[in-house]
């Protein structure tokens, strides 16, 4: 079994080589494009048992006018669809059908459709750099890897301690070490490719600086300790929206408006 895994994992790593969007980095993907599909459809399926869906037309308008200009900037053609989520919570997610959902509670940080551009265009970044196939890709190699070490282990250690070992490797070793970093990874990298796709779709990729300080401001304090989250620091963000920005400005400035 151990040799069968340590051949098996090269071979893996091989067959799982794509690249992202914009930022061109080497992702390691083994799920299919119709499996991608199929978990998103299942996941909104599991969501819309649970949440409620808002029908103002206020928010609802506004999130399906700005998501379409970014989808359009992508020049793909994914099963597209921008949602609102009548819910008080600060947040936004992406499903890997390219299903997107708003909360009411992100729209008290919105001043206008380029700072929610902001949030959708880091949404769709994370769909068209299929993230969410990376992430259980990603998972996988880590059981995989798990599976090696405890097979590593002296086989006179008695069966309860490899079981706990096996399971420490796969459980906050994994966690900590491996899928939060590769988490805040992709955030920061749908950061990137969301300012360039809003500058590409016309919007003022400035307003990205306006929306995140504040947000900051609003939730100084709040954040957990950068390696508990998943998600990069709000000022870490900042700076590299920063540095990002000569980039996309030139892109906006070229917009026949």
């Amino acid at each position: 079994m151990k040799r069968f895994l340590i051949h098996l994992l090269p071979v893996l790593i091989l067959i799982g080589c794509a690249k992202a969007p914009i930022t061109g980095r080497n992702e390691l993907i083994m799920v299919s494009p119709q499996q991608e599909m199929a978990m998103g459809y299942q996941a909104e399926k599991k969501i819309l048992e649970k949440e409620k869906l808002s029908h103002d037309p206020k928010y609802v308008a506004m999130v399906e006018r700005v998501g379409r200009r970014i989808a359009k900037a992508t020049g793909l053609k994914l099963d597209w669809q921008f949602s609102v989520i009548d819910k008080d919570v600060a947040n936004a997610f992406c499903l890997p059908n390219g299903h997107i959902f708003v909360y009411t509670g992100l729209f008290k940080y919105v001043a206008n459709d380029a700072q929610l551009a902001t949030v959708l265009a880091h949404e769709v970044g994370h769909a068209i750099a299929h993230h969410a196939a990376e992430r259980v890709s990603v998972a996988m190699m880590t059981n995989l890897a798990a599976a090696l070490a405890a097979s590593a282990v002296d086989n006179r250690v008695h069966d309860s301690t490899r079981q706990m070992l096996y399971d420490l490797a796969l459980g906050l070793g994994a966690n900590v070490g491996v899928m939060m970093p590769y988490s805040r990874m992709q955030e920061s990298e749908a950061d990137h490719i969301g300012l360039i796709l809003m500058a590409e779709a016309c919007y003022d990729p400035r307003e990205a600086l306006k929306f995140w300080a504040k947000f900051a401001k609003a939730n100084a304090g709040k954040e957990p300790p950068a390696f508990l989250s998943d998600h990069p620091a709000t000022r870490e963000r900042i700076a590299q929206l920063e540095k990002l920005m000569p980039q996309a400005l030139a892109i906006y400035r070229q917009c026949k408006r």
